[in-house]
């Protein structure tokens, strides 16, 4: 079944698969052993430390292996609540995935949070960012590298400097550009997340980008694993798995990223042909090659995703991690859709191993469904 929901999770890579199947049996004993058999799974453990790092231009020292993108967004954000002043506010930009915005209000409420001003299409002001900083009332910045609803690729490289600059510590959730897009410079910032399922590693297993030299940064419960900065059994088949997807993405896929924005675009036009009044959101912003977020003209968006699905496409309402919640996204009300427009919305995230034909074959399944989602002419639309 052409699966068009990378963005929520991607298949597991063969060369991922086969990096874990090794690892699982000749390195399954517990990293933190005090046998041999330990000490040869650390060394593993540490090497693929040291294999990560140039990829993001980092230092192994800086990394710490986790369960993925959520674990490391409430350990920022709690080690932030424990260091910064009492009255320090955190700058947050408010189309940020829901396991940031949650881990912000949870540890500073919403009276310490500034939310960040938003440029066309969701793009943060770095001018309004500057003038923020300048005021010294605000100590952290979370800024997402690109978002999971609408593919938007933010200046994250700029935003570093400016915080940097500035001497406010800088998050960046790197999560939907690893894999997609070099990941070259985010050694710039000062924490990085990243979630290894959601460019063909496995669910269960990712890193976080600390500091150097982050002092006061460590588990809270139990535990002296990750050289003291995370309690738990360090999962090595897991991150010999993310490593093997990380680098095949790095080494043989970005070079095909042109031709992977034409098929997109070309998708885009044959949509908006067959389906007249639809729009593409933040079609103006340079966004991620393989998300799309359609604006249908009518038809609540579960109607399509459920129409398309008989056929054998799958697509999605928006963020996985949101999609059971009430309500419409929080991404889209950001960039100023109104309720109604928002629940006509629809998310599609290809992967590499998207074809050219399939994205034609999707682009003609949405005109194929249109008359079925359509509303009658003496029904309100839905």
């Amino acid at each position: 079944m052409p699966w068009f929901d990378h963005n929520a999770t991607a298949p597991l890579t063969p060369a991922a698969r086969a990096a874990w199947l090794r690892a699982q049996d000749e390195a399954w004993q517990n990293p933190s052993s005090p046998a041999r058999a330990g000490a040869r799974v650390r060394f593993r453990l540490e090497t693929a430390r040291e294999e990560l790092a140039p990829f993001l231009g980092s230092a192994p020292k800086r990394l710490v292996f986790t369960s993925g993108a959520t674990e490391g967004a409430n350990a920022v954000l709690a080690h932030w609540a424990r260091v910064l002043p009492a009255a320090a506010r955190v700058g947050v930009n408010p189309t940020e995935h829901p396991c940031v915005l949650a881990a912000a209000r949870a540890h500073f409420g919403l009276e310490r949070i500034a939310w960040l001003g938003l440029a066309r299409d969701g793009v943060v002001d770095d001018r309004a960012l500057k003038a923020l900083l300048a005021t010294g009332g605000v100590a952290a910045v979370a800024v997402m590298a690109a978002n999971n609803e609408t593919g938007v690729i933010q200046p994250w490289t700029g935003i570093a400097s400016l915080c940097r600059a500035a001497r406010a510590e800088f998050l960046c959730d790197a999560t939907q550009w690893l894999g997609k897009l070099p990941s070259s410079g985010f050694g710039d910032a000062d924490w990085v997340l990243g979630s290894a399922h959601k460019f063909g590693g496995p669910k269960g297993v990712g890193f976080l980008q600390i500091p150097a030299g982050a002092a006061g940064f460590h588990a809270q419960l139990g535990g002296a694993q990750e050289h003291d900065h995370r309690a738990g059994t360090e999962n090595f088949p897991g991150v010999a798995a993310m490593l093997a997807a990380l680098a095949e993405a790095e080494t043989t896929k970005m070079p095909l990223e042109t031709e992977r924005l034409r098929w997109r675009d070309a998708f885009e036009r044959a949509v908006c042909a067959a389906v007249p009044d639809t729009t593409v959101v933040a079609a103006g912003a340079e966004r991620l090659w393989n998300t799309v977020s359609l604006q249908m003209p009518f038809g609540e968006n579960h109607r399509w995703v459920a129409r398309l699905d008989r056929r054998d496409f799958q697509v999605s309402t928006g963020s996985a991690c949101a999609s059971a919640r009430e309500g419409p996204s929080h991404v889209l009300a950001a960039l100023g859709l109104a309720p109604e427009a928002a629940r006509r919305v629809v998310r599609v995230s290809a992967g590499w191993d998207t074809t050219e034909a399939g994205w034609q074959e999707l682009a003609a399944a949405f005109a194929a469904v249109a008359p079925e989602v359509r509303p009658a002419a003496n029904v309100v639309p839905g």
